[in-house]
């Protein structure tokens, strides 16, 4: 099934118990689990266990900051570090058949596991890809400095929507960088160097705070449309400034390598596919998944990355990234996805299936994941509902935690039948 079929149907909802020591040992952990001075609360509703607590916090583990590079609806790296803790050894595989930014296998790679990543959008791979790796600081900055200083300036409708971002300067910087490294992709010149400094570019791009290439926008996970920025502009009475960009560059660098690389682990497997036939990932070679899928119609990927995607040099209109309008039509997806994914998991391996909340809490996705197991072997284990204080990127936009938005990690737990 394509990630662009309509089919739209809905299974009847089905929850088995837990069977394996495995996973008996994991429900009882979770059960006796305590946050600070908060136990576990355990509820049950259609048969399935609930568990609910603080189980981590951003605050809990101080993050490597290899993780802060921004993207769309991206969970914390405290998210899979539990899992990872708990249900895998060193050298062990873990898998994210949907990884966005590549929160999953870096954390895997970071605790000495081997990484696999998926993604359909190629962006992942380019953002996550030389973070499992990263060359030096020196090597940074001489790569930095090969570089032509200026190229010209893209032509006709495009120029003008970026001149509505970017001083005409800083947009002659971006261009020979955009143009060093598709010409070396395309001679198969490119080298951690050069994957490294085009990470840090898309990650720069856009933002709202002098530490990006930009005038003031919106946070740097999404790029508003030209026209939006126009507003901005002229509602803020702002221009584009002169930035330092191979500065601000290494000032990045330095500060995503401050606390360390990741030890060594085996070597990383990372696609670009749908995650219904991510037939790169060998049969049964997965010890544990930690994924999060897109949420129904919740984000468009394609529209918020559409800088990203010029820069990058990627066609953002051949992207065949889900977006799904009807619970049923999104748990077709889903079961589909699901299949594969059993298809890598080892016979006893677990799968940590994130779904937060959509639509007000109004919906369930949790029902939909359970339901879509189907005829699929894998057998539920329960769901885990993290509560936190938090501070999201919605602030900004006035909304308060726990209001809107996503406000609660809903994790489907789940075990491949052995």
């Amino acid at each position: 099934m394509s990630a662009s079929s309509t089919i739209d149907y809905q299974l009847p909802l089905v929850f088995e118990r837990p069977v394996s020591e495995r996973s008996f040992a994991l429900t009882d952990e979770l059960r006796k689990f305590h946050f600070q001075s908060r136990q576990t609360e355990v509820t049950e509703r259609h048969g399935v266990p609930y568990f609910i607590n603080e189980f981590w916090t951003s605050g809990q583990r101080k993050a490597n900051r290899l993780h802060e590079i921004s993207y769309r609806a991206c969970f914390k790296p405290q998210l899979p570090a539990f899992f990872i803790e708990r249900l895998t050894r060193r050298s062990d595989t873990v898998y994210d058949p949907f990884m966005g930014r590549g929160t999953t296998p870096l954390q895997a790679a970071l605790m000495g596991r081997r990484p696999v990543g998926n993604d359909v959008n190629p962006l992942s791979a380019m953002l996550l890809r030389p973070r499992l790796a990263p060359p030096s600081l020196e090597d940074i900055a001489a790569r930095l400095a090969d570089i032509p200083s200026s190229a010209s300036l893209p032509e006709g409708p495009l120029l003008d929507d970026l001149r509505v971002f970017f001083h005409d300067l800083v947009l002659a910087r971006l261009a020979a960088l955009r143009a060093w490294f598709i010409e070396r992709e395309q001679s198969g010149a490119l080298d951690p160097a050069d994957d490294w400094l085009r990470m840090v570019c898309l990650n720069r791009l856009t933002g709202h705070s002098p530490g990006f290439f930009s005038v003031y926008t919106m946070p740097p996970n999404q790029a508003v449309a030209a026209e939006r920025q126009r507003r901005i502009n002229a509602k803020r009475g702002q221009t584009p400034p002169l930035r330092e960009i191979d500065a601000l560059i290494l000032r990045k660098s330095r500060s995503l390598l401050s606390t360390g690389c990741p030890p060594p682990h085996l070597p990383a497997l990372l696609g670009t596919a749908l995650a219904e036939d991510a037939d790169f990932v060998p049969d049964q070679c997965v010890d544990l998944v930690v994924t999060s899928p897109p949420f129904l119609d919740v984000v468009d990927y394609r529209t918020d990355n559409w800088l990203r995607c010029w820069f990058a040099g990627i066609d953002r209109e051949l992207l065949s990234i889900a977006a799904y309008k009807t619970p049923g039509a999104w748990q077709s997806f889903i079961h589909e996805s699901l299949r594969d994914i059993a298809r890598t998991l080892h016979p006893g391996g677990f799968l940590a299936f994130e779904v937060g909340e959509v639509r007000g809490g109004k919906v369930l996705l949790e029902d939909q994941v359970i339901s879509a197991t189907q005829g699929l072997p894998l057998t539920i284990i329960g769901v885990m509902v993290n509560e936190q204080n938090f501070t999201k990127t919605a602030n900004c936009w006035s909304v308060n935690n726990n209001r809107k938005g996503t406000n609660t990690n809903r994790i489907v737990l789940m075990q491949r039948d052995r």
